[in-house]
């Protein structure tokens, strides 16, 4: 006779057993149409489950996170059942549900093609229609491991046997078709719907090692309403037109080689644009109070052991062996070099905060196909700091940091910024007050920003609690960019200590602070945000000068001079080509502003300006001109 307790409170007793078809009728007609899963005590159940006892439940609908990703699961299920009705010998192994989507990787001698893919999506269209009914059953595991390698699936036979000992064999059928799943799942695929479109195939590992048999996965994406996919699919098209490795030729800004891969090679444009980047950055600390320092890129493995780095990062740092036999790492952090030049010399509780902050070169061993652009690399820089401050100090501290990071991605035109807060994971060191009270002053900083914030409950670091900071783009994308983090581990661990008031030694608390995180990357999301229409001035070119004729060399050649004297980024374009063809040219490399210069303008002591974006021609002064643009270039500080 168990007791059900509904999301708004209410409770409902039964006689006897139920399930959740019958529920829902309990609960409202009207909620059978939308009802995908259920969570029973917090854990996702089919609606077909039989609720013996008491427990608190939740119906699960479209409109519920947890409900479109049913959805997503669904469709990677109907999408393997359409390859196998298509393709008859195709062997199905792993569909997981992904960011805005799915995937399903197969074993196919034919390669996947693009009309395959139609072909495909029409099957899956098909497969929705029939409404196959979902039936759920728990085989034994030698059952199992019979049944798939009978019907020549090795990949699932192989999965299975993987599973320990003593756990459930979970299957789902949809009609006659089968797979190894844990489910929970839709009553039948008619309730996917038919918003999903499959995007594109690539190639895959055999789970994910490159010694495997190279399979095909197909992409795909499924949303609630056609609507939603839709405006995904606009999402995608914009992104494509903004993608930062594209733009970054077009602008000639960088470059990568295999002879060093996920290493930048910058270019002249894009090296200003980067240093420009430093050059705001470095003016915002000085005005917050932070002092730069620069910290050896090679360190002692013993460094790294008593950092505890060694043990828990070692398969990702590159390691030298000198003739000596003495053994060294590239920095895959600069956190254990700052501690060192924090411990020279005495500090007294009155040094404290101190705050120090180091553009530092880090490498961090990546698998190829996880290298992405600028967006995933191997060697970045990171705008590190570090704060060495006293529990008392926590709080203020971390508001400071908070307000600094969100004036800086204002700055840098986001204002639309999410937070995530991870607390106390169940393996941590340090005193619980500790934690207390940082993980309060985190908290305290996250309320006082009045920002929209979600907990990710005991997903903090070893050492401390953290918040990370999330961008949404021009096209709402979201980006994890900066970080604050309060460590209670690596001071102690590297030997920091200062004076207190008392006269005794104690171990400061060090926050943890990069605002962009790595400066390659946010160069990629700043080009992909503004599709290389950057600000003026943070642009790497900001003004081309031209000539309409070579007659006008000359006075075109003294604006160049007159505007290079002032610090602006600019260029003078000299050469015999049609003055359209450079407009062209120059446009396409993202040029903010275009400068004419004809015999009218050299009469009038004029220039005429073309602003990218813009079709419109105006007409300024020599010094008019020159003016406004010097205003325009000025660094963002307030």
């Amino acid at each position: 006779m168990p007791n059900i307790q509904l999301l708004d409170g209410k409770k409902i007793p039964f006689e006897k057993s139920i399930d959740g078809f019958e529920l829902i009728k309990k609960i409202s007609k009207s909620l059978e149409k939308d009802a995908l899963v259920m969570s029973v005590n917090g854990k996702l159940k089919d609606l077909s489950y039989t609720i013996k006892n008491d427990s608190k439940i939740k119906i699960i609908t479209n409109r519920d996170k947890e409900g479109l990703e049913i959805l997503r699961h669904d469709a990677a299920h109907v999408l393997a059942m359409a390859v196998q009705e298509l393709y008859p010998g195709t062997q199905v192994t792993i569909g997981p549900v992904i960011e805005d989507g799915f995937y399903y990787d197969f074993a196919r001698k034919e390669p996947f093609t693009d009309d395959d893919l139609k072909k495909i999506e029409k099957k899956m269209g098909n497969i929705v229609d029939r409404d196959e009914k979902t039936s759920r059953h728990v085989w034994k595991r030698e059952e199992a491991i019979k049944h798939f390698k009978k019907i020549g699936e090795k990949y699932k036979a192989e999965l299975i046997e993987s599973i320990p000992a003593g756990e459930e064999v979970s299957i789902y059928s949809h009609g006659n078709w089968s797979d190894l799943c844990r489910g929970p799942h839709l009553a039948s695929t008619g309730k996917i719907g038919k918003a999903f479109k499959l995007t594109k195939v690539s190639g895959a590992y055999w789970r994910g090692d490159s010694n495997n048999e190279m399979l095909q996965r197909i992409y795909g994406t499924c949303w609630t309403s056609k609507k939603e996919l839709e405006e995904y699919l606009h999402r995608l098209e914009e992104a494509e037109k903004r993608d930062h490795r594209r733009l970054g030729k077009e602008m000639d800004l960088f470059h990568f080689r295999e002879e060093s891969p996920g290493a930048v090679f910058w270019h002249e444009k894009g090296w200003t644009l980067f240093q420009k980047l430093i050059e705001y950055m470095r003016m915002k600390q000085r005005l917050a109070g932070y002092k730069e320092i620069n910290t050896p890129e090679i360190l002692d493995r013993g460094l790294w052991e008593k950092s505890g780095h060694w043990e828990k990062f070692g398969e990702h740092m590159y390691t030298s062996e000198t003739p000596d036999e003495k053994i060294f790492a590239i920095k895959p952090m600069n956190c254990p070099g700052c501690v060192q030049v924090f411990n020279q010399g005495l500090k007294s509780y009155r040094d404290l905060p101190l705050k120090l902050s180091e553009f530092g070169k880090v490498h961090r061993y990546e698998s190829s196909g996880a290298l992405h652009g600028l967006l995933r690399v191997r060697a970045f820089t990171q705008d590190d700091a570090h704060i060495f401050c006293t529990d008392d100090q926590i709080t203020q501290e971390s508001l400071i940091v908070t307000n600094l990071i969100l004036k800086i991605y204002k700055d840098l035109g986001f204002e639309n910024v999410v937070l995530k807060y991870s607390d106390r994971p169940e393996k941590r060191v340090g005193d619980d007050n500790v934690w207390d009270k940082s993980e309060a002053a985190l908290l305290s900083a996250i309320k006082k920003s009045k920002l929209d914030y979600t907990i990710n409950k005991g997903e903090g670091a070893f050492y401390g609690p953290k918040i990370e900071f999330v961008l949404r783009d021009a096209i709402g994308r979201d980006w994890q960019c900066g970080t604050l983090q309060v460590d209670l581990n690596l001071p102690a661990r590297l030997g920091a200590s200062y004076i207190d008031k008392d006269g005794k030694k104690k171990v400061p608390v060090m926050l943890h602070r990069a605002l962009f995180g790595s400066l390659e990357r946010f160069i990629g999301i700043i080009i992909e945000n503004y599709a290389g229409k950057l600000p003026f001035w943070l642009a790497p070119t900001q003004v081309v000068v031209l000539p309409i004729a070579e007659e006008n060399n000359d006075y075109v050649k003294k604006l160049f001079e007159d505007l290079f004297k002032e610090g602006i980024k600019c260029e003078v374009d000299l050469r015999n080509q049609k003055i359209n063809y450079k407009i062209r040219e120059h446009s396409l490399a993202k040029v903010p502003m275009i400068l004419v210069c004809g015999k009218k303008e050299i009469a009038d002591n004029t220039v005429t300006v073309r602003r990218l974006g813009s079709e419109k021609q105006e007409v300024f002064k020599r010094e008019e001109l020159i003016k406004s643009i010097l205003n325009a270039n000025k660094l963002p500080l307030n």
